[in-house]
């Protein structure tokens, strides 16, 4: 493997650990905080996918600005869709057993396959980057980057500084921790931990959906799409540490490698290589790298 193929592998790396970081920093947040056991999780992945194909033209055509304003009307109404579903469905799960949770959360699978499979159809479909981010930059004498990879990468590095921030030196951050640990004593202070609750949900739906719709570009728009992003989401979570933002961010990138190089070196065994690590991992900190944070 020569220097350019090196870096190339090592970009690819960085740009899924960091997209998937964004995805399982929801999970984690639901799972962590709420103690939510969410199998639909995935599915606000595909939800964001399906966005990015299907309110480009009608975006486009109302307001312009192309795909960097589809990713603001699909992000707003993704606060709004978690805001509806822990209102509607999930606030009634905090005081039941987690077998009633993943039953439900599965069934809100089903219901989102079928009204996507109702509303736009089976098919594959591609989503095109914007014209601004569609170049390459040189690497090597040969080879190629994408721009918009790049692209991807640096938001996704912004918003995990953006999550870090939020969760440790604001006054939300602080009660949003303290709801997790104490929800009880956070009520007694006359904090709205119902609403505070409902803010979690739907910031870590629309993550999720933010994450669907700026990998729409870089991969396929089709069926079932979330279930695969759903079992590598919980093992970050797992490897992270239950509810811990920096032990996502360091799982998602150790997963990243760990797949990129492991494809291009031991094609044969990259299926499980995930799960090895994940395996050595909980044998020496069987919590997860990180508590809570």
């Amino acid at each position: 493997m020569d220097l350019a193929t090196f870096l190339i592998q090592c970009l690819n790396a960085l740009q899924y650990g960091l997209l998937l970081f964004l995805v399982a920093s929801g999970l984690t947040l639901i799972f962590g905080i709420m103690g939510v056991i969410n199998l639909a999780h995935g599915s606000f992945y595909m939800i964001g996918a399906y966005m990015a194909f299907a309110l480009a033209e009608p975006v486009s055509a109302t307001f312009g600005g192309g795909f960097f304003a589809t990713l603001l009307v699909g992000t707003v109404l993704a606060v709004l869709l978690g805001y509806v579903l822990e209102w509607v469905f999930f606030s009634y799960l905090y005081d039941r057993e987690h077998l009633q949770q993943v039953l439900m959360t599965y069934g809100l699978i089903l219901v989102f396959e079928e009204l996507r499979s109702m509303l736009v159809g089976d098919d594959v479909h591609g989503v095109q980057a914007p014209a601004l981010l569609s170049g390459t930059l040189p690497l090597g004498e040969v080879m190629t980057y994408p721009v918009y990879r790049l692209f991807v990468s640096g938001v996704c590095l912004l918003l995990a500084v953006g999550m870090w921030f939020v969760f440790t030196k604001t006054r939300l951050g602080m009660m949003i921790r303290a709801g997790s640990t104490n929800r009880e004593m956070v009520q007694s202070l006359g904090i709205d931990i119902k609403f505070l609750y409902r803010v979690v949900f739907a910031a870590g739906v629309a993550i999720a959906v933010f994450a669907g719709m700026v990998a729409a570009p870089v991969s396929s728009v089709y069926p079932g799409m979330g279930n695969s992003v759903l079992i590598i989401c919980f093992v970050v979570v797992v490897i992270g540490g239950i509810g811990s933002i920096r032990g996502a961010l360091l799982a998602a990138l150790l997963i990243g490698f760990v797949d990129t190089f492991g494809k291009v070196l031991l094609p044969s065994a990259a299926g499980v290589l995930v799960y090895v690590l994940m395996a050595l991992i909980l044998l020496w900190k069987p919590d997860g790298l990180f508590k809570a944070s």
